[in-house]
């Protein structure tokens, strides 16, 4: 979705190592997913619609960096939305409900999730756009990985080979 904002949208060139990268890793995703399963539509409008928010909020953060460093920026689009949740909370379930998910466990979860997101605005500084958001898409090799060795699920052949594409896609945007 990236790729073809950029290049339909915004009117940039891609090269070809980038749009046939970011394609492998597209392919590696639909094959760890699985060629057996049924198709939802519902599921896949669903999908839709959760790639092009990604896309969205990736190319605004793209624009958004050129104006400031990846911590303040990300300090600043969160800033309004966590007071928003906040008060949503309070309002929702009340000052105890929320005082007891005051727990150091969810504080570190936090401070890894900003930390994570902090590497992606880095990323997003050094590279195309396009290429940040195929990268990010390890985490379907990693979910594959923690499948097998984890919850102990049959990983077929499909899946292996699929996040070998991803991976691939991965090295060849990196090389592009």
């Amino acid at each position: 979705m990236v790729v073809l904002v950029i290049a339909v949208v915004a009117g940039r060139a891609t090269s070809t190592g980038q749009v046939l990268g970011v394609c492998a890793v597209g392919t590696g995703v639909f094959l760890v997913r699985g060629l057996a399963r049924r198709a939802d539509t519902r599921g896949l409008l669903f999908g839709i619609v959760i790639a092009c928010c990604i896309a969205g909020y990736t190319l605004v953060d793209k624009e958004g960096i050129r104006h400031a460093s990846p911590i303040p920026y990300l300090e600043l689009v969160l800033a309004g939305p966590a007071f928003a949740y906040l008060a949503a909370m309070l309002v929702l379930r009340g000052k105890d409900a929320v005082r007891a998910e005051v727990r150091p466990v969810n504080a570190v979860l936090a401070v890894a999730g900003f930390g994570a997101y902090s590497l992606v605005l880095a990323a997003l500084q050094l590279a195309p756009a396009a290429s940040v958001a195929a990268v990010r898409e390890t985490s379907v090799v990693i979910a594959t990985v923690l499948a097998a060795l984890v919850l102990r699920e049959r990983v077929s052949r499909v899946r292996l080979a699929g996040s070998a594409v991803v991976v691939g896609g991965i090295a060849l945007l990196a090389l592009t």
